[in-house]
């Protein structure tokens, strides 16, 4: 098993042993009797060590949370004068590299720097920028486009415009507004007419009013979607997914079938990410490190998935 496979099952690991029912919703849970100082005085030893000790890096890493991974960042500064991950980037190389120097970011700055990274340089990773907009709250996408103007100087909306095109960028602005509807109650009679709606627009016209699909799949709440879709079934003899295959074709129909499944089963929606990631010759190093890093809330099968996907015993 390589470090990051190691890592990776380590990280997973801990949030199955230790956390079979868990409150928070960060990357993992806190660690009791937590150390700013003596984590960041280790973690000083383990990067000065001969050879970088590596599995003290994974120990501390893997089991703080967010918020404290942040704090020992301040203190880390604070005692020796160096960012922390200016000493990490000079002693670590390739994925393991980038997977601790990910952790060390808050939420909101990983998903501005993906985004960026997404969006920047030769082709566009589309379904990255679907993933992360499809999967964050209203909050969470206002805070995303606040810190990327902040650090980029560039509107996130300007950059979807000039990096995407047709439908597609139609699609990732209107989840840019952040104004979905986040109610958990579902309403039977919207999600009846909204299911005949797309019925319409889609399957039963010659060619496909997009617009209407864009509309009601990024507004809509996801318990309320995901009654649309059993709703879809009885006007139609196609499910949703398959519908959208049939009428679209590229950028737009993986956008739509994406939200789609998130709004279905966010989990599902993950899992084959990294299921697909670590399927055949090689492992997608990127997508495993990306979805590890940014997973919510982790419990129950789902975790025992990841942590099966992760390779742990």
């Amino acid at each position: 098993m390589n470090v990051l496979s190691s890592f990776s099952a380590q990280y997973v690991e801990h949030q199955v042993k230790d956390n079979p029912k868990p409150k928070y919703y960060g990357t993992v849970t806190p660690y009791p009797n937590f150390n700013a100082s003596q984590d960041a005085a280790t973690l000083q030893s383990a990067i000065k060590s001969k050879g970088v000790d590596e599995d003290v890096i994974i120990a501390i890493l893997v089991k703080r949370n967010n918020e404290q991974r942040q704090k020992i960042k301040v203190v880390y500064e604070a005692s020796t004068g160096k960012k922390l991950e200016a000493d990490l980037k000079s002693v670590l190389r390739s994925d393991f590299e980038d997977v601790c120097l990910a952790l060390l970011m808050d939420p909101t700055h990983y998903d501005a720097h993906l985004l960026r990274k997404a969006t920047k340089g030769f082709g566009t990773h589309e379904d990255i920028l679907v993933e992360i907009l499809a999967t964050r709250s209203n909050q969470e996408i206002r805070e995303i486009k606040r810190v990327f103007n902040e650090v980029y100087k560039t509107e996130l909306e300007t950059v979807i415009q000039d990096e995407t095109g047709g439908d597609f960028t139609s699609a990732l602005l209107a989840m840019l507004k952040a104004n979905k509807d986040e109610s958990k109650e579902v309403d039977m009679s919207l999600a009846q007419k909204d299911a005949e709606i797309l019925f319409e627009a889609g399957e039963k016209t010659k060619g496909i009013n997009i617009s209407v699909f864009i509309d009601i799949l990024t507004k809509r709440s996801a318990p309320q979607l995901s009654k649309t879709f059993q709703q879809y079934a009885t006007v139609s003899d196609v499910k949703l997914p398959k519908a959208l295959e049939m009428e679209l074709r590229g950028d737009i129909e993986k956008c739509l079938i994406d939200i789609v499944k998130c709004s279905w089963n966010t989990p599902a929606f993950f899992a084959e990410k990294l299921h697909l990631a670590m399927k055949g010759i090689g492992t997608h190093d990127h997508t495993l490190i990306r979805v590890l890093v940014s997973l919510k809330d982790t419990k129950g099968h789902y975790q025992a998935i990841l942590l099966g996907l992760c390779g742990a015993p």
